[in-house]
């Protein structure tokens, strides 16, 4: 299964950090420990999502959480995947990325986007209609903040004049973008602004969007000194057997569709059409991947060689997945996948 791949295959760790039925701080506590180990077993980066006034996301301030995982690990990265920028003042954004690249040493990975969920705005007052608008400026914004010294903008719904910045990241020039799309526009402008890209989804699906990115990428570029990373998130559930480990899978898909539907249900809103209703669905869609050690790393490394992909991105945690089976799954993919490829 090595032929075709990349050597230089990483795995990531994603996260929604969705309601499992703890008490919050006890659910912190657990992945905290989760991915201290995942630390250690050599996983490149843990990526939080951000969801609001939902027990889809118990991290709707990604930053905050994401300080208390410098602290606990050495090497892993860590980033929003992503940062809902629409609900952010661009500079208290920027202020915030580079408190958390200088408190890491280093590590963060920037994720940034308007998100799937108008309601969440809505929340917060942001409409539908101005979210495309606002988000564009805010992005905008930001980049600017990046890459100078001052910063200077006139906007529909931003005005800055000269205002200093007196905080930079630690990495130069900036840490590592992210955008998670599964449309070929947005893997074009990823491509063309040295972004990395996360995507889910069927992985013939997926390689369309890996081939727009790959046809769009400046061909003697190498972001961060590094090449970009195309990312195919998948829910992965490993176990001893492959009746245990699709017993705990169901369970906890359970658990997380509820989550997932929650403010669908609640403002009578359909959900999304690709949404899988059923675990036997996630397993049709390839949005989940359960098995035995040996049979998960077959069907997840052919999965990314038909997506052409370079970096998994393992949901080793959702719904009220046991942490010793999530913990089984991360030293699983350590002994199938990275010692494989080197990490």
């Amino acid at each position: 299964m090595k032929s075709g791949l990349s050597s230089r295959l990483r795995c990531g760790i994603f996260d929604h950090l969705d309601d499992d039925g703890q008490d919050a701080a006890r659910q912190y506590e657990d992945r905290l420990k989760l991915i201290e180990v995942c630390d250690s077993l050599g996983f490149y980066a843990y990526h939080l999502a951000e969801h609001h006034c939902t027990p889809h996301g118990r991290g709707p301030s990604p930053h905050l959480f994401l300080s208390s995982v410098a602290q606990r690990t050495r090497r892993l990265r860590l980033g929003p995947l992503v940062l809902l920028l629409n609900l952010y003042h661009p500079l208290r954004a920027f202020e915030e990325i580079c408190m958390l690249d200088q408190l890491s040493g280093g590590r963060l990975e920037v994720g940034i986007g308007r998100g799937s969920q108008p309601i969440e705005w809505g929340y917060f007052g942001i409409s539908a209609d101005a979210a495309p608008s606002r988000y564009a400026e805010a992005s905008e914004i930001l980049n600017i903040a990046l890459k100078g010294h001052t910063l200077s903008y006139q906007g529909d719904y931003f005005e800055l004049s000269d205002v200093p910045l007196a905080l930079r990241p630690h990495q130069r020039p900036y840490p590592p973008i992210w955008i998670a799309s599964n449309r070929a526009e947005s893997a074009q402008w990823a491509a063309a602004n040295g972004a990395n890209l996360a995507c889910i989804g069927p992985a013939s699906v997926v390689r369309n969007v890996t081939d727009a990115y790959r046809s769009h990428r400046p061909h003697n570029t190498a972001a961060h000194g590094r090449e970009p990373f195309l990312g195919l998130a998948r829910m992965v559930v490993i176990a001893k057997s492959d009746q245990d480990a699709h017993a705990a899978a169901e369970t906890a898909y359970r658990r997380w569709l509820e989550s997932f539907k929650f403010l669908y249900e609640l403002n009578a809103i359909p959900t999304p059409p690709a949404l899988p209703l059923t675990f036997d669905a996630a397993l049709e869609s390839e949005l989940c991947v359960v098995g035995t050690p040996a049979s998960a790393r077959q069907v997840l490394l052919q999965q990314m060689e038909v997506a052409g992909a370079n970096y998994l991105l393992c949901q080793l945690a959702f719904g009220n997945l046991p942490l010793e089976i999530s913990l089984y799954t991360a030293t699983a993919i350590k002994a199938e996948i990275l010692d494989s490829f080197g990490g």
